[in-house]
């Protein structure tokens, strides 16, 4: 299908957003991003936005929201595909996409956890989330295999966020997760997870993690590296403790 213009209403920090400009890039389909300050959000966005969130595709003025649909529409009229095309594998990518937006909520709940002992649990979660992933990784480089797909559309922005936390300490997440740390490494140097964020980013999620009022913001609020260099130093995991 060619000849709609398509808008993606976004958010700086968004991954939801991510996945959809990851996903058009891929597919090599021109688009528009128009970002939306959450703090005063403007009528356009109220109006195309049932839910008042991002991401929201619109199409020749139709708008679609909420990432899943938009990446499903994105497979039926654009290609190349994205998705194997046996079923089976199909189901089983599209659980693995909600299993990355579940490590998304765990993400959430690790840099808003009030103080050490629940930052710790919220760590230990993360790294039982990945130890599942592990298990789940076989050739590569990709989830499966030679071939970028949706799920690593899902996982780029996932890992994003790491490339943060491990600067401020070293959690230990992906210790003794080879399979990952190889994916995760193989994404971040994909052109369009590279380009699905702007270049200030990190000194974005910084700020944002600053005023979470958190035990990671009281690491992060500790080491003022970041403000000059726009990224956070690296300690060791005692920083926790």
């Amino acid at each position: 299908m060619t000849g709609n213009k398509l808008i993606l209403a976004s958010h700086h920090l968004c991954p939801y957003v991510q996945r959809a400009a990851i996903a058009l890039t891929e597919k090599g389909v021109p688009f528009e991003r128009r970002d939306v300050d959450f703090s005063d959000k403007p009528d356009w966005f109220l109006e195309v936005s049932p839910l008042g969130k991002t991401p929201v595709l619109i199409v020749d003025g139709h708008p679609i929201f909420e990432s899943a649909v938009i990446l499903e529409y994105l497979e039926d009229a654009y290609g190349p595909p994205m998705h194997p095309a046996d079923p089976l594998a199909r189901a089983d990518h599209r659980a693995w996409m909600e299993f990355g937006s579940a490590v998304l909520d765990d993400i959430a709940g690790f840099y808003n956890a009030p103080d050490k002992e629940v930052i710790i649990r919220k760590a230990e979660r993360l790294a039982e989330r990945f130890k599942q992933v592990e298990g789940r990784l076989q050739y590569g480089p990709y989830f499966a295999g030679e071939r970028f797909c949706l799920v690593d559309a899902v996982f780029g922005p996932v890992f994003r966020y790491f490339d943060v936390f491990d600067r401020i300490t070293d959690f230990g997440i992906f210790d003794g997760k080879s399979k990952t740390r190889s994916w995760r490494e193989k994404l971040a140097a994909r052109q369009s997870i590279k380009l699905a964020v702007g270049d200030d980013y990190n000194t974005r999620l910084c700020t944002f993690i600053l005023g979470r009022g958190s035990r990671l913001s009281q690491i992060l609020e500790g080491d003022r590296f970041w403000q000059h260099a726009g990224m956070p130093s690296n300690h060791s995991a005692s920083h926790l403790r």
